[in-house]
Formats: structure tokens, C-alpha cells, sequence
């Protein structure tokens, strides 16, 4: 019998489920009329606040003065950091400037931004806007574009890197040719403020080509890995064929209709949010191994909205914590080895996640749409685990953050760039050990504390945290920095400067100090500890992740 139902397999093939989502449906926007010539007129050049962006724009700025003195320029910046819209600004260049040129876009979010900015003064301001990008991130703005709606938006591309680039090296990116389409950088950005620019057409606004059919069309099974591969739907890794039976097995791991939406993901702001439902969260668990049991787990990750495949140039990975009694009954790892590779609960939960990530969101491709600069290894299974509740001196992570102690979550985080790692607190100077692990944690997340159990302990022991609020404070107050020093981090600049400048506290009294007075590295909300670990020792980690969100496993049943 298993013979013959092999062979008629072999025969017709087998029926496998689309893993991937739905893309947004964009609607064409209108540009800006163009200026016809520049003579006399007012461009204001938009600095980005990051990576030396403004160098750029000072070489732009010196050049109009050269080779076309009678147009004005005005260099200005965010009012905060790239992320953030500016309407103050926006009505000013529209009330006393004729175009604008924004820059410069130069990693995976700040590209997707300016191009946003460039959108929004083109069709919401009237102003007809250049925005400059390096080379690297052409796919990304481009995609960017055709999301917002204005796929002719003009886009200029300069060589990767500006960071560090002296003068007379941005001067020749600015004298140079756009290593994209091999016409001189400064020709283009004339022509693109005082020439038209084409019709969109609405081939031009499709995202992506979405699925149509639930099922691929049937084909041997090596056929359809290789698909799977060429396609980009797995982690490279092999996969479990997502067939109706399989599917329909992961199905009964919840009360939820196949049908219903999930939520929506994106890789980055701006690049668009695709929709999912059930059925496409289910499709994905089966390709990762998952079991039914764990599906509850799986959706509530996919209804976060929280993307494990973030594309960001630095390469952040996502960690992912179970509390509750989910942790027993579907029989998750919170001891011996509970970060790595030994648990099937951890290890498949945590690689669903991945690829329901990339595959439910439109994609994660290095280089379309995947910027990161490094990669990272933690991203396989997002560091899924479950917290060690039972042998913690304090309250787990989810009555943290405001659950009951018997509701079952899950709480995810974002960065792991950055690992210190330590055993034990000495007697005598576990202080300034535990400050000097600190000072290795990245600036622009947060630390998060994994702590064995006998760890923990001492932390009580020695410095009488009873409750795990003293701990955190007392990181706070330990992780210290001479203001001058903490200033000139790149990543500080980029993401903290800008916000301290315009007045955001607490960052704008920190800006205050005096060069060698301390600063704190991290704000107090964004501390965390979480206790996990089988006491064979007392290791323990601080890894650099930003608290993202903790959502109900039991709505998800």
C-alpha cells in the first residue's frame, strides 16, 4: 500500500502551500511640477543626522557656489534622528525654498527614510526633491519608491562609504559619477529639481507579485525544495514540505480560523507591510519542524508584528522568552543549554519565527532585503527560550511587564550585536567587574541580564537585590561614561544627538555636562534580567537587546 501511494506521488507529483504573505496594494502619488531652471532660486540641502552625512552636503553646497553661484543654498537638519517625520521643517522649505535635496541615505534604514522624506516633500508639499543615497542601498530606495507611491522619484546614488571620508574624497563623489548609472552626480540632480519626470504607469506600483493560488503547482519533492531554495523561502537550511496534511495537522493547535489575519510585517519603516493569516503562520511552523503544541507559541510571535529578519546594516537578531506554564506543557528548555541547540520546542519555535519573518514580510535577501552589513549567527532561531522561573529569586519577565504570574507569554527583543560575558561576582570587586561588562554593552540598545539561577543568587547575596528593581536600578547607576566620551560614540550620534538637540530628555540634560562629568549609558526602562540557566555553574551573559514586546500565548490557543 505505502509502495503504490509512493509511486502515484512520484507520478503526479505532491501539492505543497505558498509560504508567503500579501503584499500592500500602493496608489500612485503625484510629483512635484519642476522648476525649469535653478537660476535665482532657493534649494535647501536636508542633512539625514547620520554617518557624516552633512560633509556630503557641505562638498554639494560648495559646488552650486563654483558652478552656479546665483542659486542659494541652505544646509539644515532633522529636527531628531532620520526615523522621525519633520512638518516644521517641511513647511519652511515650502515657504521659502523652490526644491530640496535630501541626504544622504546610507544604511538600511536611513536610506528607507530619506526616500520617505523625499516622498512626503514631493507630494504632500509641492516641492520637487532629490534624494541622495550611496550605491549599496539602490534595490532598497528603489523598492522604497514604488511602496510610496512614486516610483519616478528622482534618486541619486553616490559610492559606499561617506563615514570617515575626508573632504577632498567627498569632492570627488561630488565631481564624480553616479557609480549607478555612470552620469556625472551633479548633472542628475539639476535635471532632476528643473525636469519633468515620466508617468507612472500602474505596472510601475506593484510591489510584489502575490500569491494566488494557496497551493504551488504539484512536483517531485527534490523539485520542490529546490524551489523552495531558488525562491528564497528558507534559511538555506532543509525544510519539511508544507503539504495540506501537515498544514491541516498544525491547524489543530488552535481555535483560530485558517482564514483569519494574523497582523502585518515589514523588514524596516517604510518598505511596506505585508498581511498574513493563520493558515500562512501554520504553512511556515510546518517548514521549520514545529509541532502542533507549539503553535499557540508561533502565532502570538506573528501576531507581535515585530520582524525576527529586521533589516538593519548592524545585524540585529532578535531573543525570544517563554513564561508561563506553556513552558512545562509543550516541554521548552530553561536549564541546561536552554540557549542552544538541544530542545525541539526552543530550536523550531525559534526557526519558525525566522521564516515566517522573511517569507510573511516580502522577503529577507541580502542585498534587497537584507542590509545586514555583518550577518549574524543568532538569527537561525533567534536565541528562543524559556525563562528558568521556578529557581529565580524575583518575578519572571512577564509579571515584569504586567502579566499574571499563570498567564503563559512571550516577550521578544531585538539587537544581540553585542555579548559580555563573565562567572560569578567576586567579594571584593564584582562592582566594577559588572560596570566594566557594561561599558561593552552597545550604547543604543539596552542590557539584558541572562543570569544562572546561582548567579542571581548572589546578586542577592552580595548586593542585596531582593527585588529585581534594586538590580536594575543599581545597573543604571553603574553603567556611567564621561559625557565626552559618551558623546562621540557613531551610534550615539546617530541616534541619541539628534533627539538631545531638539530638547527630548532625558538626553538634552545629559548633553549639559561638563566634558568629565558621567553620564548614564542606558535609560532605566530599558534594563532588563532574565533568569535562565541549570546551575552546572554561574555564567551568565549581558547581551545588548532592546525590549520589544510581550504578547499572550493564550489568546493565540
Amino acid at each position: 500500500m505505502l509502495v503504490e501511494k509512493e509511486r502515484t506521488m512520484a507520478d503526479t507529483g505532491i501539492s505543497v502551500l505558498d509560504p508567503r504573505g500579501y503584499p500592500p496594494v500602493v496608489t500612485g502619488k503625484t510629483p512635484a511640477p519642476r522648476l525649469g531652471t535653478l537660476d535665482g532660486k532657493t534649494i535647501y540641502l536636508v542633512d539625514s543626522r547620520f554617518d557624516d552625512s552633512i560633509e556630503l552636503l557641505k562638498q554639494i553646497e560648495i559646488w552650486f557656489r563654483e558652478y552656479m553661484p546665483s542659486v542659494k543654498t541652505k544646509i539644515v537638519q532633522l529636527a531628531s534622528t532620520y526615523a522621525k517625520d519633520d512638518p516644521a521643517l517641511w513647511e519652511e522649505i515650502r515657504a521659502n525654498g523652490h526644491g530640496a535635496i535630501l541626504g544622504v541615505g546610507h544604511c538600511s534604514t536611513c536610506a528607507p527614510a530619506v526616500c520617505t522624506h523625499a516622498i512626503t516633500l514631493e507630494t504632500k508639499y509641492g516641492v520637487p526633491t532629490v534624494a541622495v543615497h550611496t550605491d549599496k542601498f539602490e534595490k532598497v530606495v528603489k523598492s522604497v519608491a514604488r511602496m510610496g507611491g512614486l516610483p519616478q522619484l528622482p534618486l541619486v546614488f553616490v559610492p559606499q562609504p561617506v563615514m570617515g571620508k575626508t573632504p577632498a574624497e567627498l569632492r570627488e563623489y561630488v565631481l564624480g559619477a553616479d557609480p549607478v548609472r555612470g552620469e556625472p552626480v551633479m548633472r542628475e540632480i539639476v535635471e532632476a529639481l528643473t525636469q519633468g519626470l515620466a508617468q507612472t504607469s500602474s505596472a510601475d506600483l506593484v510591489v510584489a507579485k502575490a500569491p494566488t493560488e494557496r497551493l504551488l503547482p504539484a512536483d517531485t519533492e527534490e523539485n520542490l525544495h529546490e524551489l523552495f531554495l531558488r525562491n528564497n523561502w528558507t534559511d538555506k537550511l532543509p525544510i519539511v514540505l508544507p503539504t495540506e496534511e501537515r498544514v491541516a495537522q498544525m491547524l489543530k493547535g488552535t481555535s483560530r480560523a485558517p482564514d483569519e489575519v494574523v497582523g502585518k510585517m515589514q523588514p524596516t519603516a517604510n518598505r511596506g507591510a505585508w498581511s498574513y493569516t493563520v493558515e500562512k503562520v501554520a504553512v511556515n511552523a510546518v517548514m521549520a519542524g514545529a509541532r502542533p503544541e507549539y503553535f499557540p507559541v508561533i502565532l502570538a510571535l506573528a501576531a507581535s508584528g515585530v520582524s525576527a529578519r529586521g533589516s538593519t546594516s548592524s545585524s540585529g537578531s532578535a531573543m525570544v522568552v517563554v513564561n508561563g506554564p506553556v513552558r512545562h506543557e509543550i516541554g521548552m528548555n530553561m536549564g541546561i543549554g536552554a540557549l542552544g541547540p538541544y530542545n525541539h520546542a526552543n530550536a523550531t519555535i525559534g526557526r519558525a519565527y525566522g521564516l515566517l519573518s522573511q517569507n510573511l514580510q516580502g522577503g529577507s535577501v541580502p542585498g534587497e532585503t537584507f542590509m545586514g552589513s555583518l550577518g549574524n549567527n543568532y538569527t537561525y532561531n533567534s536565541i528562543t527560550f524559556a525563562e528558568n522561573e521556578e529557581r529565580s529569586p524575583w518575578e519572571p519577565l512577564h509579571v515584569q511587564k504586567g502579566f499574571d504570574a499563570d498567564a503563559s507569554t512571550v516577550s521578544i527583543f531585538f539587537g544581540c550585536r553585542s555579548t559580555t560575558f563573565s562567572l560569578g561576582l567576586r567579594e571584593q570587586h564584582w562592582r566594577e567587574h559588572v560596570r566594566d561588562m557594561l561599558l561593552g554593552t552597545d550604547a543604543v540598545t539596552a542590557p539584558v541580564l541572562l543570569l544562572d539561577p546561582i548567579t542571581a543568587r548572589q546578586f542577592v547575596e552580595r548586593g542585596g537585590f531582593t527585588k529585581k528593581a534594586d538590580l536594575i536600578s543599581w545597573i543604571h547607576e553603574t553603567a556611567m561614561m564621561p559625557a565626552s566620551r559618551y558623546w562621540d560614540l557613531q551610534l550615539i550620534q546617530n541616534y541619541v544627538y539628534p533627539r538631545a538637540t531638539f530638547g527630548e530628555e532625558p538626553m538634552a540634560s545629559e548633553l549639559k555636562k561638563g566634558p568629565d562629568e558621567l553620564v548614564h549609558i542606558f535609560r532605566l526602562p530599558e534594563i532588563n534580567a532574565v533568569v535562565v540557566g541549570g546551575e552546572t555553574n554561574g555564567y551568565w551573559q549581558i547581551m545588548g537587546a532592546r525590549y520589544q514586546a510581550t504578547i499572550s500565548i493564550d489568546e493565540w490557543r
